[in-house]
This record gives structure tokens, sequence and C-alpha cells, in this order.
């Protein structure tokens, strides 16, 4: 199999708790808390370990709580690398109200990144050994941190002679795709951002893609639609995927779930369309867990098996 990098910059612990109902101005007691390592990159890695493949998690930690990130990706079995900062690691809150099921998820910020912090980052990667056959650059950007940084990864990925795969929005997004990379993982609202105008059809959809790949600045787009499935969009034409049916638990992870099942099947040597026809199983797996969990890979090959059977 061929090797995958994973980037986070703005890494965090996803606190996962439950309380019988959210009320305002009242004492609410919630069950013990379940910590998971949390951050675009970093659940792509830990996905991708749950799908049976191997990748190298990279990313800023700092603080007591960046200690316990590290724990707890060490607890999972999944091969990282921290980059030490002097700000703490946030936290994230998720938490469900048990008469609802209603899910609130309360995201915090992220330390202040200096700016020989972040070139520290490019640095390592200019130096990574063995270079990988896919980064995957996935999350937000930490305070502090530039627009263009995923950019700046882009010319370096490329210089590298590896594949880029982003993850992210909005000017992030856009500079790096004016960078180029071989693929992205935009949603509905993101990619409308990135194309500057609404796209309420799959003909404008793939229109719109179309265009950006013409301009040779990404390869392909795997355009995610929730329930709807995803869109391929590549120079030769566009193929909608359409996702399993499945109970819906949590959509906190399919994204990355997503990414991490495209991204692996790529690289045990899957073409595209292939790979992220995986990646939808996978990412509607994650559908079906509970919390901030993860897909299993008992659940993703099971529901690719039924994908492929029904052509």
């Amino acid at each position: 199999m061929k090797h995958i990098v994973t980037l986070t910059v703005n890494p965090t612990i996803d606190k996962n708790t439950r309380v019988k109902r959210v009320r305002a101005g009242e004492k609410l007691r919630c069950e013990s808390p379940r910590r998971e390592p949390g951050g675009g990159g970093i659940n792509v890695s830990r996905a991708v370990h749950r799908l049976g493949g191997r990748s190298l998690a990279r990313y800023l930690a700092g603080g007591a709580t960046g200690t316990i990130l590290e724990s707890l990706l060490d607890r999972e079995g999944v091969e990282h690398e921290p980059i030490p900062i002097e700000g703490w690691t946030r936290e994230n809150l998720v938490v469900s109200e048990e008469g609802s099921d209603d899910q609130y998820r309360f995201g915090m910020p992220g330390p202040e990144v200096s700016v020989e912090e972040w070139k520290k980052v490019l640095d390592g990667l200019e130096r990574l050994d063995p270079v990988p056959a896919y980064l995957v650059a996935s999350g937000s950007l930490a305070p502090g941190m530039p627009g263009d940084f995923y950019a700046r990864v882009a010319r370096i990925v490329r210089e590298l002679g590896a594949r880029l795969v982003v993850d992210t929005s909005g000017a992030p997004l856009r500079e790096a795709v004016e960078a180029g990379a071989f693929l992205i993982k935009p949603n509905i609202a993101e990619f409308q951002e990135l194309a500057g105008e609404e796209l309420p059809d799959e003909r404008a959809q793939r229109e719109a893609g179309r265009e950006m790949i013409g301009r040779g600045s990404v390869h392909a787009i795997a355009l995610s639609l929730g329930r709807g499935g995803a869109l391929l969009i590549t120079e030769e034409g566009s193929e909608p995927i359409r996702t399993p049916t499945v109970p819906i638990r949590s959509k906190v992870g399919a994204g990355d779930s997503m990414v991490a099942g495209t991204v692996l099947a790529l690289a045990r040597g899957e073409e595209l369309r292939a790979a992220v026809r995986f990646g939808v199983a996978a990412g509607a797996a994650a559908v079906m867990t509970e919390g901030t969990e993860l897909c299993r890979r008992e659940d993703a090959e099971r529901l690719h098996t039924g994908m492929e059977e029904e052509g």
C-alpha cells in the first residue's frame, strides 16, 4: 500500500457527554464524558486505521491538553508525530440531549500559532522521508496562521511529487485550489462559496466543477451531498454516487470518514471512481455511530458490498 500522511494544524480533543435536557439557567448534570482525538486530518488517520490501513498523522500540539491528545492517539494505535507549540491544544464539547436526541456542538477556536511555529510545519513537510503518495490537509486553520497556508502546503507537495487531498473551507480552500490540488471534498455550501454562485442542481454543479478542473487548478472534485451521496467530477465527466440508506445516529465524522475511505482505496491502487464509492460507504458507516465516533470497518465494507451489488 502506498504511504499516506495527514496534516492537522488545529486539532482538538472532543469531549462527548449526554444530558436529559438542555435548559438555560439550570445546572445541567451530564454523564461522564468520553474523550476522543479530533480535528480533520487526525480523524482521517483514525478512520484509515479503523478501516484496516496505515497513515502518519502530523499535527500541532501544546500544553497539558496536547499531551492528552498524544496519549489518546497512542491508545488507538494511530501512528502520529506531534509538532510542539506554545499554546494549549483546544477542546470541543459535544452534548447529546436524551429526550430529543438533538446534538449540541460547541467548537473552540484553538491556540494562537506563531509565525515560527507554522513555518516549522512547512519545513517538516519538505523533509518528509519517505515521501508520501498522498498528503491529506484537512480541517480549519488555527488563529495566527495565514489564509494561504494550505496553498503553501500545495506547492511543497507538488515539489515532492505527492498528491494533495484538501478538505477545508472558505479562503484556505480557495487558496489551495488556486495553488493546485489532486482532490478536494467540499460540501455543497463550501462548493458554492468556492464557485462564487448558487449551484441549484447537478448540471450547475457539474459545470462549475468542470470549469475549475479546466483551469488546471484541481484534478478531481468529490462533492459531498449529505444524504444525496456525492458527485464525482473529473476532466472526463461526472458521476453521482448514491449513499446507502442507514439509521442516522450522528453526522459528526462522516466527512472525515469519507476522505479516509477514498484516500485509503487510492493508496491500495483503486481508480478514482471506485475509491470515492468506498469513501461514500465509509461516510455512511460513520453516520451509524454515536457522538463523534468514526466509521467501523465492518459497516463500511458491508455497505460498500451492497453498493457494488446494486451497481
